[in-house]
């Protein structure tokens, strides 16, 4: 990995090294998906309980990362990082030799606490290397894997489960996190500078996370990538019930749907990183968050006029999704800005908040039950005029 550099002009190898550790959380998250009814009959369980894992992972995914961050200032990026992904590994593996859900319970909450290092720890690499404006365009790559990695995923998934049973998914896990580890330890060099090594000690690392909370600056940028965040998780939670059972879509075409909404982030974030050439990011996240509210209100007042239908709600999604391909890197790269001594736990906090803020309107989405799309584009517009609020705090304390 090289010494940090003043430009983004190519895509340097280390990025895109990157960018596939970013991807173990999502992988880990969506892949399984489809084999839950074989786990639930290999395992003698129900769907709750197998249900739970996926809950189990998702907290400790958000909790694990408040370690990795003091680990992260104090040891270097490299070796936190390596060692979440030997953690990652053996999980994996737990999860694929599991005999009963206690088991597989067990190893998905370690496979959180491993995977979290992929996380926090890109994030901190890029602004190791980049300044505020080239790391959002480094961001914005990252989105294009978390946008494809949703998609994929869950596909990968199922044709595993075409030729083999759900214990091979968690082995492909477990080979791409061993492949990531060779990886990180053949090429990764070291990127924090030893001037900016923080102690490791209580003390510190409690003096820098209350810090960062009062730090009005840091603590709204990541409400407001987080809210953002937040409606995505309600959209994943919310859209097979209200694109399948409430607006009639046929189940076969639910990927598609899904796909163009994925499609419409990942575009959206590759403008956004070229039009950084021209634009700051202070200008590309104001502007995408008015459009987030305005869209999201829309398919909210449609909604509620009874007048909702799917091609109205696909084009208020698309607007949706598109925004958030904007906000989420600018608003990452700018909560980062001013944190150079202290990336890892600011890195760290941000993924918590931003995790916890997308667990609760999952769950939102999730418990409150409608025979029309109104918990969904409520909450939707909830979120996004919650992150529009802490952009502006956030921009005004600049």
């Amino acid at each position: 990995m090289p010494p940090a550099a003043n430009s983004l002009t190519t895509i340097p190898r280390w990025l895109i090294l990157m960018g596939l550790l970013t991807a173990l959380g999502p992988l880990a998250i969506d892949m399984y998906l489809p084999a839950f009814p074989a786990i639930v009959a290999g395992l003698a369980t129900t769907q709750g309980q197998v249900e739970r894992t996926l809950a189990g992972y998702l907290l400790g995914l958000a909790l694990a990362q408040l370690f990795y961050g003091p680990m992260a200032d104090r040891y270097g990026r490299k070796p936190p990082l390596m060692f979440g992904l030997a953690i990652y590994t053996v999980a994996a593996l737990g999860c694929c030799l599991s005999a009963n859900i206690d088991q597989l319970t067990f190893w998905r909450v370690a496979q959180a606490f491993g995977g979290a290092a992929g996380i926090v720890i890109p994030r901190a690499v890029i602004r190791d290397n980049f300044d505020t404006r080239d790391a959002s365009k480094a961001l914005s790559i990252l989105m294009l894997v978390m946008g494809v990695t949703p998609i994929l995923a869950p596909l990968l998934g199922g044709q595993v489960l075409l030729f083999g049973n759900w214990r091979g998914i968690f082995a492909i896990m477990a080979a791409s996190s061993g492949a990531l580890f060779i990886a990180v330890a053949l090429t990764m060099r070291e990127t924090l500078s030893p001037e900016r090594v923080v102690p490791l000690r209580l003390s510190t690392i409690r003096k820098n996370y209350i810090a960062l909370m009062r730090h009005k600056q840091f603590l709204c940028y990541s409400l407001a990538g987080g809210m953002g965040s937040a409606g995505m998780f309600a959209y994943i939670a919310g859209s097979p019930r209200v694109f399948i059972d409430i607006l009639g879509v046929d189940p076969k075409f639910f990927g598609l749907l899904f796909g163009v909404n994925a499609a419409a982030l990942i575009i959206a974030a590759q403008i956004s990183a070229r039009l950084l050439s021209r634009h700051t990011p202070e200008t590309l996240l104001r502007t995408a968050q008015i459009t987030l509210v305005i869209m999201t209100l829309a398919g909210l007042a449609l909604t509620l006029a009874g007048a909702i239908t799917l091609p109205l709600l696909m084009l208020c999604l698309i607007g949706f999704m598109a925004s958030q391909g904007f906000v989420n890197p600018n608003a990452a790269a700018l909560a980062l800005s001013e944190q150079g001594n202290r990336l890892g736990v600011a890195s760290a906090l941000m993924g918590t908040l931003q995790m916890l803020c997308g667990a609760a309107a999952g769950l939102a989405v999730s418990a409150w039950q409608s025979p029309t799309p109104l918990p969904l584009t409520a909450i939707l517009a909830l979120c996004a005029c919650a992150s529009w609020l802490f952009g502006r705090i956030a921009l005004k304390a600049a």
